[in-house]
């Protein structure tokens, strides 16, 4: 297969970045009111609160692959420890220096050793993580939520996510987005996203033989 001239792939990571920092920015003013009971909420991601996950996202953003490696060697490579140490270093004091922190990364560019679109997904997924439990709707630009899709659907890199959707096929109703054969799973770009990454939550908001599959693979983080 031939791979994309390097300009081409230039580009490409200029408009993702530039999905990036938008969806940073929507959800920055998305927060912008939340009161100390909502910043305490729980999070889609277990074991996570809503202010939390803002600062996962933070920490994610601060990162780059030098201080990556050099936490997984800290953390022995146990990852998860990693999450959490860099989390509780972009926590801050009061939700209010969460959010300050956040929006002082809303145009970064640095990022672990991921590509770039997987750090959309992560804002798209983590946004929503904190977006439902505070019952707070965005209506996502349709191809930010394809190329999200389309990454996911062939990537179990950070979240499985293609061994999860193996043997389905899966078709948005609301644009292009379509993949896979097998037992059916239908509806919005967003839900299929949502599910293809482990949050159950969205299932019911899904139609097709396939969704009882889904259910049964669980959730992750």
């Amino acid at each position: 297969m031939n791979q994309p001239e390097p300009a081409t792939r230039r580009r490409a990571a200029t408009g993702t970045w530039s999905q990036i920092h938008a969806e940073r920015a929507a959800l920055a003013a998305d927060l912008a009111e939340c009161t100390d009971r909502q910043w305490a909420t729980p999070s889609l991601c277990e074991g996570l609160t809503v202010r939390e996950v803002l600062a996962h996202l933070t920490a994610g953003a601060s990162l780059n692959a030098v201080r990556w490696m050099a936490g997984v060697i800290r953390c022995r490579f146990d990852f998860d420890r990693q999450v959490a140490m860099r989390l509780a270093e972009q926590l801050g004091a009061t939700p209010a220096d969460t959010l300050a922190r956040f929006r002082r990364v809303l145009t970064s560019t640095t990022k672990p050793p991921l590509p770039a679109v997987a750090m959309l997904g992560e804002t798209i997924v983590h946004g929503e993580d904190i977006r439902r439990p505070l019952d707070i709707r965005r209506d996502y630009p349709i191809a930010t939520l394809t190329t999200v899709a389309d990454y996911y659907r062939g990537s179990d890199l950070v979240v499985l996510a293609k061994g999860r959707v193996r043997g389905l096929r899966l078709t948005a109703t609301d644009g292009p987005f379509d993949t896979g054969s097998g037992p059916l799973v239908s509806g919005t770009t967003l839900a299929l996203i949502m599910a293809m990454t482990g949050r159950t939550r969205y299932l019911d908001e899904l139609d097709g033989d396939g969704v009882a599959i889904l259910r049964d693979q669980g959730t992750t983080r």
